[in-house]
């Protein structure tokens, strides 16, 4: 296919092997810009890593955001705090780079106005909370584990209940965090309709 006159030229410049310049220059010369590029990108990845990230969408700073800020996970005794991205961002980069290529849809319902409005987001809650149920579960709760393990916790400590289903359940790998700690964090759905002790084993906040 023959180029448009106009491009003939950029064309050649950029094929052309180089005649004035050094194999060492241009060696150089790529290794800067991969850092340049590598740092530019890994400084996007992580302002977009951010509470401040997360809820500038007002979708998630009038909803998810003002239920947060209710829970233990964002005051406490000790005062450590949870924000959006340590519970929904695994803290590995493999798996950080794939949860935000996952994520990437979610832009599309902001754009789109998906959930808006507060009631868009209420008929919309029961399948976005499945939905992140289903992955937490998949990925046996990856994300609660930037924090919380198994080998570091003191089930003496525990409530009696408490003790005894992470002992049946956890500690066994017959159950995830997801399974028993869906009221967590976020209030919960609408369940309508799930059959009886779909939550026998949750005890939430």
């Amino acid at each position: 296919m023959r180029l448009p006159r106009f491009l003939r030229r950029p064309w050649r410049l950029i094929s052309s092997p180089a005649s004035h310049l050094s194999l060492g220059f241009l060696t150089l010369g790529g290794f800067a810009a991969g850092v340049v590029f590598w740092g530019g990108f890994n400084t996007a990845l992580e302002a977009t890593n951010t509470e401040r990230f997360c809820i500038s969408c007002h979708e998630m700073e009038a909803n998810l955001y003002e239920e947060l800020k209710t829970t233990i996970h964002f005051t406490n005794r000790s005062g450590v705090r949870a924000t959006c991205p340590d519970c929904h961002v695994p803290h590995e980069w493999t798996d950080k780079i794939a949860r935000k290529m996952q994520a990437s849809k979610e832009v599309w319902g902001h754009l789109f106005g998906s959930i808006d409005t507060r009631d868009k987001f209420l008929d919309m809650r029961r399948h976005l909370a499945e939905r992140e149920w289903a992955r937490l579960k998949a990925n046996d709760s990856l994300e609660c584990r930037n924090c919380h393990s198994d080998e570091s916790m003191d089930i003496t400590r525990q409530g009696a209940r408490a003790a005894r289903v992470h002992q049946e359940f956890l500690f066994t790998g017959e159950r995830t965090c997801i399974d028993c700690h869906k009221g967590i964090a976020h209030q919960l759905p609408d369940m309508t309709g799930v059959p009886p002790g779909w939550s026998d084993a949750a005890f939430g906040p």
